[in-house]
């Protein structure tokens, strides 16, 4: 309903679907919510299909809106990124005040987040890049929220969006992440995350087609790993699309009849580029990143079809539930190696932008709400509360089962590549974990050739400093410091 006598306590500028259910679900909460809307007919749509759900402000001119709101002001923006985010803060920012608290509810980059940030805090009014998981339904029942900005935003807007998000016996998904833009790096991270999870998921449903099960009866499988150590929002909706028929009745399932091309928006994209920038291992991430790539360059497949050879992508199974259980394995085994990375690129951002992030608190607000959920998530928080962590899989339980099953884990490897089916994602994982537990990888050479070629110099195991071989003269070695 609409209250013009009424301050509200909080107004959400974006009434597109993301928008508007965050505003519902404040309103649900006992908040009484400011709308703003550029095009106002969709404001006026929302007061009309859902203005009887709590207390509402709606206002037509943004100037109104702001007018609307009790001091100190806390508006949450949930608009396009990029230039329509910097579009609204030009608009709004005039008509606030110091002290005053502008929330970016987006997807944005947090490079833009840490520059928006900066000028803002120039002007007194505080600037909090906040990342939202968990889509339309999570906006509206309960999102896993990863707020940034400073400690004293938080104590204003963090109430809030606790409340607003989703809980986990009673505890909720959201908290501080850190100064200016920590809270939409750990939301990019998450993304991350998320398109290395999907594409395990799709290799392991590629496997149990390749043995000879069809769409329903891996469907049933999802469905049983969803009952343990896999526990999982993505797991549990892999079952229902493999469940699915055609809706346009031709009695195929539907994932046969959807085009065989994956898209993206962009923020996995960013996840691998700001790992390389910061030389943070993310290679299991940027798999499925390239993966993607791959599936949507259609030029390139059909050249591939029809000019290279290979195994006929067919695995034939003596054991089929031994078969099974090993590529149950394999997918546990390389989403820990997912989190390992993302949580790491998280860590080392932490250090280089000098956020306070605590990762227990991460894994924490990522266990509901949001697309990466999974009952993983509690033991990663319990054992970075319990352990000073450099990479999580050194954690004493993660460790013990990856050593458990990681001959499972190559036997599918193995299998898929005698097969020909392509495992880029469960391949990667396996490579990093070998190659973080070698206590020597080809790095030497590497370096010795670089030396060779352009002078670079290299460092000795036996002694300090820098050191360069005379390639061209004598052989001889010389320092380098």
């Amino acid at each position: 309903m609409s209250d013009s006598s009424a301050q509200a306590d909080v107004g959400v500028i974006g009434m597109a679907v993301m928008g508007s259910n965050l505003a519902r679900n404040m309103a649900h909460k006992g908040f009484r919510v400011a709308l703003y809307n550029r095009t106002a007919a969709r404001t006026d749509q929302v007061m009309a299909d859902h203005g009887d759900e709590g207390v509402f402000l709606p206002s037509h001119e943004l100037d109104d809106f702001v007018a609307s709101l009790e001091r100190p002001r806390r508006v949450v923006m949930m608009v396009k990124a990029g230039a329509g985010t910097d579009a609204v803060i030009g608009e709004v920012v005039p008509l606030l005040e110091p002290g005053d608290i502008l929330v970016d509810g987006g997807n944005s980059f947090f490079k833009d987040t840490r520059r928006r940030e900066a000028a803002l805090r120039e002007t007194g009014i505080h600037y909090v890049g906040t990342g939202i998981s968990g889509g339309e339904v999570g906006a509206l029942e309960g999102p896993s929220i990863m707020p940034g900005g400073s400690k004293e935003s938080y104590k204003a807007i963090g109430p809030v969006l606790e409340k607003i998000s989703a809980h986990v016996d009673g505890e909720p998904c959201c908290a501080w992440m850190g100064t200016d833009g920590a809270g939409h790096f750990v939301k990019m991270v998450h993304n991350g995350i998320e398109y290395a999870d999907m594409q395990f998921i799709g290799e392991a449903h590629a496997l149990l087609r390749a043995a000879g099960l069809s769409n329903a009866e891996a469907s049933e499988v999802f469905a049983g790993w969803n009952t343990g150590d896999l526990d999982s929002y993505l797991i549990e909706i892999t079952s229902r699309v493999l469940a699915t028929k055609d809706p346009r009745g031709t009695g195929q399932d539907l994932v046969d009849v959807i085009a065989d091309a994956a898209g993206m928006k962009g923020t996995g994209t960013w996840t691998v580029q700001t790992a390389l920038e910061m030389g943070v291992g993310v290679s299991t991430i940027g798999e499925a990143v390239f993966a993607r790539a791959v599936s949507s360059a259609p030029a390139l497949r059909a050249a591939g079809q029809a000019a290279l050879q290979g195994p006929d992508r067919q695995i034939a199974v003596e054991d089929r539930q031994g078969f099974i259980d090993d590529v149950r394995s394999a997918l546990w085994c390389a989403k820990v190696v997912a989190y390992s990375q993302g949580l790491d690129e998280i860590r080392t951002a932490a250090q280089e932008y000098g956020w306070e992030v605590d990762m227990a608190k991460v894994a924490s607000i990522w266990r509901d709400g949001c697309i990466i959920r999974a009952r993983l998530l509690q033991r990663i928080r319990d054992e970075y509360a319990a352990h000073d962590l450099t990479t999580l899989l050194e954690a004493p339980s993660v460790r013990a089962e990856l050593g458990e099953s990681q001959g499972a884990w190559r036997r599918v490897i193995a299998r898929a590549t005698e097969a020909g089916v392509p495992v880029p994602g469960f391949a990667s994982a396996l490579g990093y974990y070998d190659q973080v537990r070698a206590p020597r990888l080809n790095a030497a050479l590497t370096q010795g050739l670089r030396d060779l070629f352009g002078a670079h110099t290299y460092k000795r195991v036996d002694d300090e400093g820098s050191w360069h071989t005379l390639w061209s003269g004598d052989g001889s070695e010389i320092s380098a410091d």
